[in-house]
């Protein structure tokens, strides 16, 4: 399992020796099916509390020579070694696949899904599976063959995010006992940087004649009407408009320049990176919004200006690992 920045704490483990020895037994994979290796068992707060009450049963069975009280103590000694069986097998034999991430942006959640498949006969019920012990998905798996599950992850920073260890435990199916295992699907994700407002972009130092930008003061094709201003050419007046209103219109027309708008590292003179890159992202949604196509200039990297969802995800993908040293 590779650590990082963006991998989330978790409190499970109780040594660095305890995570190694787990990375060697069930390294990651993008489909793992439980078996006996890759799952622990063990009784749960109430378990142990009905052991004693067995314990104690005996005894008091014992001390009276009561024979009712050691038939209901060895019926729920029955019940505590069947129990042992039945919640290991609502593990054991069930595939857990990797499937598909979303992206997000930083301080946001992720989105991983999973697959769960089994095969033959076998069903599997009351699963819990997550990456948040405290935030577990429930799923089941009766009638389906397979059944997809969305998990949510949250993110901190930008860049690539390994959730790392997931896991899945049943309390199936009368709650005395806690089957459990910690997967590693080898699945990550792109975190892009958390889009900060940055108010208006600076056009005229942004612009080139490339792209599209509507000049109203041209002469090429009508664009509207506005109200008459004191000094405007007769010939632009709506004269029929305002026949039938009274009331003197002016003719706009459009002239159709190229434009295209860079969106520029030096933009923010004085600020950190992160900073910058969180400003650029907002822009970069603010343009993808509109019909201007744009590109991106970084120290050492520039994408040329375009449009369109392959563009959008291409400059924040960009932000989002820059500087950043992969695999770390």
């Amino acid at each position: 399992m590779t650590s990082s920045a963006n991998t989330p704490d978790s409190t499970v483990w109780p040594s660095i020796r305890f995570r190694r020895w787990l990375d060697r037994r069930m390294p990651p994979a993008s489909a793992i099916t439980l078996d006996r290796k890759k799952i622990f068992i063990l009784p749960t707060k109430e378990g142990i509390l009905f052991s004693f009450l067995i314990v104690f049963m005996v005894l008091a069975g014992i001390n009276y020579q009561n024979s009712l009280i050691f038939v209901l103590a060895f019926l729920l000694a029955s019940l505590f070694m069947v129990s042992i069986l039945h919640t290991y097998r609502n593990l054991s034999g069930l595939t857990i696949m990797a499937s598909s991430t979303l992206p997000a942006f930083a301080g946001e959640d992720a989105e991983f899904t999973l697959v769960l498949s089994r095969l033959g006969a076998r069903t599997f019920e009351a699963l819990l599976l997550g990456w948040n012990p405290e935030l577990l998905q429930g799923a089941d798996l009766l009638e389906e063959e397979e059944v997809k599950v969305k998990l949510f992850v949250e993110t901190r920073i930008r860049g690539v995010m390994n959730p790392g260890r997931m896991l899945i435990q049943t309390y199936y199916p009368v709650g005395l006992f806690r089957a459990w295992s910690w997967l590693d699907l080898d699945m990550q994700t792109i975190v892009y940087p958390r889009p900060v407002p940055a108010g208006a972009i600076p056009f005229a130092q942004a612009s080139s004649n490339d792209g599209e930008l509507i000049q109203r003061e041209g002469v090429d094709d009508f664009y509207g009407l506005r109200d008459y201003q004191q000094g405007d050419p007769l010939k632009h007046v709506a004269w029929k408009s305002y026949a039938r209103t009274s009331e003197l219109l002016t003719k706009q027309f459009a002239a159709f320049a190229d434009r295209r708008v860079w969106l520029e590292w030096d933009f923010f003179p004085g600020m950190d990176r992160e900073a910058r890159l969180s400003r650029l992202c907002y822009w970069v949604l603010k343009f993808d919004a509109g019909n201007d196509e744009y590109g991106l200039r970084l120290p050492g990297i520039e994408l040329a200006p375009g449009r369109g969802h392959e563009h959008r995800e291409e400059m924040l993908k960009t932000l989002a690992l820059f500087e950043i040293e992969q695999g770390s």
